[in-house]
C-alpha cells in the first residue's frame, strides 16, 4: 500500500499535466512546430523530439515521465513518420521518447538523479550532473538505433541464429562506444 501511494500521486500529477496540454491545445501546436521545423526529415523529427522528451521529462518520476512522453511525445513521433513515408513500429516510438525522459534525470539543470546521488556522496550536485550526463551519452545513441535498426527490439528477427547475431553485434556496439566515449 505505502509503495503504491507514490506510483498513484505520481500518475495523478502526470494526468494532470496530459490533461493540461491535451485541453489547451498545445500537443497539436507542439507536433505542428516539429513538423514544420524538421522539412519532413524523420531525423530532425527524432532530435526534436528527443529534445521535447529531455524538457518534458525533468523532475518527473519514471512511471509519470512514461505517462506524459507517450501521451505527448509517442504520437508525434508516429504522425510526422506515417506522413513523410516511414513506417515506424510503436514499440520503437515509445521506447524512444522513454528512454529519453529517463535521460532528463541525469540532465543538468534539474538532473534528480544525479542530484540525489551526489546529496549521498557528498560531493558537488553541479559537476555530479555534468558527470552523469557525459557518462550517459551512450544512452542517447541507443534510441535512434531502435528507430533505425527494430531488430534490437526483436522485431523482424526469424531465427535463433539471426537472434545470436544481433544481440552479439549490439554488444560489441555498445562496447566500442563506451571504449571510445
Amino acid at each position: 500500500g505505502k509503495n503504491m501511494v507514490s506510483i498513484a500521486v505520481a500518475t495523478a500529477v502526470a494526468g494532470i499535466i496530459v490533461g493540461s496540454v491535451t485541453l489547451t491545445g498545445i500537443g497539436l501546436v507542439l507536433a505542428e512546430v516539429i513538423d514544420n521545423l524538421s522539412g519532413g526529415y524523420i531525423l530532425s523529427v527524432l532530435f526534436m523530439t528527443a529534445f521535447v522528451s529531455l524538457v518534458l521529462g525533468m523532475g518527473l518520476p519514471t512511471t509519470a515521465n512514461y505517462i506524459v512522453m507517450a501521451a505527448l511525445t509517442a504520437p508525434i513521433i508516429m504522425e510526422l513518420a506515417a506522413n513523410n513515408g516511414y513506417v515506424i513500429p510503436i514499440i520503437a516510438a515509445h521506447m524512444f521518447v522513454f528512454y529519453f525522459g529517463i535521460l532528463a534525470d541525469d540532465t543538468p539543470p534539474v538532473g534528480m538523479a544525479a542530484y540525489a546521488a551526489a546529496g549521498i556522496a557528498k560531493a558537488d550536485p553541479l559537476l555530479t550532473g555534468f558527470t552523469a550526463f557525459w557518462y550517459s551519452i551512450r544512452t542517447s545513441v541507443l534510441p535512434f538505433m531502435f528507430i533505425y535498426n527494430t531488430q534490437l527490439l526483436l522485431i523482424g528477427i526469424n531465427s535463433v541464429p539471426e537472434f545470436v547475431i544481433v544481440v552479439v553485434f549490439a554488444v560489441i556496439a555498445s562496447l566500442l562506444f563506451v571504449a571510445a566515449s
